[in-house]
Formats: structure tokens, C-alpha cells, sequence
């Protein structure tokens, strides 16, 4: 079992979900001539990156990475889309996705797992902790409509759609649940901002919670890969055997 990794640029990498995924990932680099592939392996994770989700142009393997995440989430390959690849996982399915209202989010913020959580297959031991959960952000675009029969599971002060699923395996965060506090460092080095070293030490300090509180979704997406694998693999059998 293997998972396809779509990297949007070299600062914007897995992370800790490089440590936690416990499955082989092929990574893909678009911003060094690899091509997206028309399908993913046995799962799939788009990550973040400074591009807007509709800049086609500036980033041309935009439309390309949309239409691998369309066809996974046709295909229920279980799939997590960070932050832009979440953005893009929502234009790609029908959602909208514009600039955001209220301003960059940056830093840590506290979200509130939604009802719909506590049976979600990733995010049920989240929803089952008391109080709100630490993540770290770095955006300013947001998905202000949700594709059609999306389930909403997480949400935050700043902006309300921070996490949902769309079919039975695609998840979609606007978080970055694959943030190391270094990561986070080159982001605010990169953009110049002034509250950077605020920030920058704010996320090391929650480094600890932050840890605590993603690492079981992303041994739960392993998990559901492995299943759907599984299943895969039955449903093969029984087709040879008819």
C-alpha cells in the first residue's frame, strides 16, 4: 500500500504527517516539472502551498491536482486535502472558494468539533476530547460554500469551515495538521510578517498539543486506507471467483 503525496512547493512538505502516516509515500512535485498523475495510489494527500486555488495560470498543475482530487472523491480513494488541497478539493467538487473576509489566520487557533464529528472515522476521537482542539493555521483564501452533501466536522471563530468530509473517504482541512513548528517558521520567514516571532513561538509552544491532537487523525487516515485496501482486495476475489 502506498499513498501519492501532491507537494505544491519545497517549504510546504509532510511534516509530521511524514511520521505518522506509517505508510510509503510517493511524493509528487509539480513546481519541478512532475507531472500529477490521473490517479492516485491506495490513497491520496494534497498538501499547502501559497497559491490561490483558482490561480491557474501562475501555477499550471492547478487544474491537473483538482482533477486527481474529482476523481478519488468519485472513486471513495481515501483522500486528506490540507488547506489549499482542501480549497482545492472544494472548487474542484462544486464548493466556492474566495478570498477571505476576515483577514489572514495565522498561528494557532482553538476549533470546536462539530455534531457531526462523533461518528466520522477521523475525526470521532478528536470530537470526544473536552474543549477545543489547537491547530495551526496559514491562510488567507477560505471555502465559504462546501460542496454538495459535504458533512461539516470542524469549525473555527475566525472562519467556519475549517474541516469536512465528502463521500465516505474524502476529508478536506483548512488547517495544517502536518505543521512542525520549523514549517511554521519558514512560512512567516518567507512573507515577512511582523508578528512573526510571536507566532513563530506560539507555535512551538503548542507543539506538545498540537501533536496530541493529529497525530490520531493521521493514524486514523492510515487506517481507513488499509481498509479500503482490504476491501479492494475482497472485491477482487470475489469477482475472480464468478
Amino acid at each position: 500500500m502506498r499513498i501519492t503525496v501532491i507537494e505544491h512547493e519545497a517549504d510546504a512538505g509532510l511534516g509530521y504527517l511524514g511520521r505518522w502516516l506509517e505508510l510509503p509515500c510517493d511524493v509528487v512535485r509539480p513546481y519541478r516539472g512532475e507531472p500529477v498523475p490521473e490517479a492516485a495510489a491506495d490513497g491520496l494527500v494534497v498538501l499547502g502551498g501559497e497559491a490561490a486555488a483558482w490561480e491557474d495560470e501562475r501555477w499550471p498543475w492547478l487544474p491537473a491536482t483538482r482533477e486527481l482530487l474529482r476523481r478519488s472523491v468519485a472513486d471513495a480513494t481515501p483522500t486528506l486535502a490540507v488547506c489549499l488541497g482542501a480549497q482545492l478539493l472544494t472548487l474542484a467538487c462544486g464548493g466556492t472558494v474566495e478570498r477571505g473576509g476576515n483577514g489572514l489566520e495565522a498561528g494557532v487557533s482553538e476549533l470546536t468539533a462539530l455534531p457531526q464529528a462523533a461518528s466520522d472515522p477521523l475525526f470521532a476521537g478528536i470530537a470526544a476530547r473536552p474543549g477545543p482542539v489547537p491547530a495551526v493555521q496559514y491562510h488567507g483564501d477560505a471555502m465559504t460554500r462546501l460542496p454538495d452533501g459535504a458533512v461539516p466536522l470542524m469549525t473555527g471563530a475566525q472562519y467556519p469551515n475549517q474541516a469536512y468530509r465528502l463521500g465516505p473517504a474524502a476529508w478536506a482541512v483548512q488547517f495544517h495538521p502536518e505543521a512542525t513548528p520549523d514549517i511554521f517558521a519558514s512560512w512567516t520567514a518567507a512573507t515577512g510578517l511582523e508578528s512573526a516571532g510571536r507566532l513563530d513561538e506560539q507555535v512551538r509552544a503548542a507543539a506538545p498539543a498540537l501533536e496530541w491532537a493529529w497525530r490520531p487523525l493521521a493514524e486514523a487516515f492510515t487506517a481507513t486506507i488499509r481498509a479500503a485496501a482490504r476491501q479492494r482486495a475482497g472485491d477482487l476475489r470475489t469477482s475472480d471467483r464468478g
